[in-house]
């Protein structure tokens, strides 16, 4: 061993960092952690890569955030409908609710 070692040009962190993944710290529900925990276990994984698949299967399932420029477009394409007297499709029928029947 040397009597002294130079880290003049040493860097701070992790000595191999990981690309495409970030470090961080949140606070996460108690019951949540435990749950992903338990699956994990079961499993056969980490919980912090079944957190992230779940995360990554939620963003790619998850519809487009409704912009103010889509807004216009839908109101302009239904007033313009509204006042020709056209009847503007529906994606809900429009069924009486049924009575409840007394048990």
């Amino acid at each position: 061993m040397r009597a002294e070692y130079d880290f003049s040009k040493g860097k701070r962190g992790a000595v191999l960092p990981q690309k495409g993944k970030t470090r961080i710290s949140i606070f996460i529900d108690n019951a949540v952690l435990d749950a992903f925990r338990a699956r994990a276990e079961k499993m056969g994984s980490g919980y912090q890569t079944m957190m992230n698949e779940v995360l990554r299967q939620h963003l790619s399932d998850a519809k487009p955030p409704l912009t103010e420029a889509v807004l216009r477009h839908v109101l302009r394409q239904e007033i313009t409908e509204y006042l020709l007297g056209a009847t503007p499709p529906t994606d809900v029928e429009q069924t009486k609710p049924k009575k409840r029947r007394s048990t």
